[in-house]
């Protein structure tokens, strides 16, 4: 028996929103409890109010606010987009190499802490 057109619409478009759904990280990723040990770990060293790194950009990541405010070049984070966070650029080694995050000969962060950094950031980067 023939599916009548209607029908098959309506069975393709349930079908292809449940699939567009597919992969996408849909928990809230949280800043206090699995962001900022990342950075406390790897990164707080420089980027606190007497270290190197916030001497030389003025990037502090002791807090969100103080993260969100960036550089005394700009922001690093565009909330809701890493593609365009120059945090992710930094982390991810694709900036100059003298000024690639971690610095220096610092262990680079691991694929799976950029990748919840990025997805934290494509939520919104949200003091959470």
């Amino acid at each position: 028996m023939p599916i009548k057109r209607g029908l098959f619409i309506i069975i393709l478009g349930s079908f292809m929103i449940l699939v567009s759904g597919c992969g996408k990280n849909e928990a809230p990723i949280s800043y206090q409890t699995q962001i900022m040990p990342i950075f406390q770990t790897n990164c707080m060293e420089c980027h606190n109010q007497t270290g190197p790194g916030f001497q030389k950009s003025g990037l502090s990541l002791e807090t969100h606010q103080s993260l969100l405010k960036g550089t005394k070049f700009g922001p690093v984070i565009k909330p809701g987009d890493s593609l365009s966070s120059t945090l992710v650029l930094l982390i991810e080694g694709k900036a100059d190499p003298s000024i690639n995050m971690p610095h220096g000969k610092r262990t680079a962060l691991i694929a799976k802490q950029i990748t919840l950094i990025k997805n934290w950031i494509d939520q919104g980067a949200k003091n959470n």
